[in-house]
């Protein structure tokens, strides 16, 4: 039997919250702190979500919701509904093989999917056991030619689009991390043991244990904490405007710009050439005290929709709240921490199942709104306040 499949008699999973539940009980504390924290005092990761809570929706009755259509169109690719799942660093520490799983789980739905530079699985692998393309995260890196070596990687993959991650400088202040990375030796190796089946399927069933898209110029990485600290020391400070004009002419395909929350960045994406952004605050890992993405997303909207494609993640949570984000101007949304929770508690099936309920609950929105169509969702929705 799958030790995933165990649980299920005696757990309920019936909406991302359920997932978050289970993944918290299967990972290590210093793991699941990792996923789940913050920079700070973490109050902007709680305003992702609370702000998406003062939005209201206007309803419509006695509209023809027979036949509903989530299906649309983003950087080109036509997808099932308005979802694609975001890069999340070393993913493949939380299940087997993770970004595999997370990939063939999203190609099923019919949904893009994100690797992200530090992954455990390196791109080649994704791509050689998933059939269909998926996105590739991309940092600039101090070192051009390792970042040159990325780019041509990525696209020998056919990945169609970059996302370019232009919000991590440095990284931050990361206090509930760090308290569990204090805690003694003896400690953490017992939470291990308390969670011996992660551990075996993880470390035994599913190494090595390495960052698949990192040279083999760079030392050996035998941790979490070491890798996160590697990591650091490659991050460019010095990255500007002007570089992306070398990854323009380093990379045929799609360019996205993650980590917009500023208008005139937004502005200054569009005349660089950028096909489109993510309006992102990195889910408020490194920094505390700006604003949250859905704050951020109607200004943002108002100074470059139909320039370019405007994606935004943090905070999304439930079919619910992708109709609102859409409703103030997203043309699609992104999540990383609900398909984590599914990975972490269920495996493959379980970011296949988060999946199905986000899609469900994005149904039932629709049709209770009276709409029909992904292309009918618009500001008029919205109840000025």
């Amino acid at each position: 039997m799958n030790f995933f499949d165990q649980p299920l008699k005696r757990f309920p999973l019936t909406s991302v919250s359920d997932y978050r539940t289970m993944a918290q009980k299967r990972l290590p504390g210093q793991l699941f702190d990792f996923l789940e924290g913050g920079a700070f005092e973490e109050i902007t990761i709680k305003r992702n979500c609370e702000d998406f809570q003062k939005i209201q929706l206007k309803r419509k009755v006695l509209r023809d919701v027979s036949n509903i259509n989530m299906s649309t169109e983003i950087l080109g690719q036509q997808i099932d509904f308005p979802l694609i799942l975001a890069p999340v660093g070393f993913a493949g520490l939380y299940a087997r093989r993770g970004e595999v799983q997370a990939a063939s789980a999203a190609a099923r739905a019919d949904i893009p999917f994100s690797l992200s530079t530090v992954s455990i699985c390196s791109m080649e692998e994704v791509a050689q056991k998933v059939s269909k393309p998926f996105w590739f995260q991309f940092y600039m890196f101090k070192d051009r030619a390792f970042s040159l070596e990325l780019l041509k990687r990525a696209e020998a993959v056919q990945c169609p689009v970059l996302l370019l991650t232009v919000d991590l400088p440095m990284a931050g202040a990361r206090y509930r991390y760090h308290r569990s990375r204090q805690k003694s030796h003896f400690l953490n190796f017992l939470d291990a043991m308390i969670h011996f089946p992660w551990w075996i399927d993880v470390y035994i069933k599913g190494g090595p244990i390495s960052l698949g898209n990192i040279p083999t110029s760079a030392p050996k990485l035998p941790n979490l904490a070491s890798m996160r600290k590697w990591m650091g020391m490659q991050l460019n400070q010095a990255c500007s405007w002007k570089d992306f004009e070398w990854v323009r002419a380093n990379w045929k395909g799609k360019i996205v710009i993650k980590g917009i929350l500023d208008p005139e960045d937004a502005v200054m994406a569009s005349k660089v050439g950028a096909d489109g952004i993510v309006v992102s605050n990195h889910g408020a890992r490194h920094i505390d005290g700006t604003l949250s993405t859905i704050s951020a997303l109607p200004s943002i909207c108002d100074a470059v929709k139909g320039r370019l494609e405007i994606l935004m993640d943090g905070g999304i949570t439930s079919g619910l709240d992708i109709v609102k984000a859409l409703s103030v101007g997203a043309d699609a949304c992104m999540i990383g921490k609900p398909w984590m929770y599914g990975l972490a508690a269920r495996g493959e099936n379980g970011v296949e199942e988060v999946l199905a309920i986000l899609k469900n609950e994005l149904k039932i929105v629709m049709a209770h709104l009276g709409i029909s169509s992904i292309k009918d969702i618009h500001r008029g929705l919205l109840v000025q306040a």
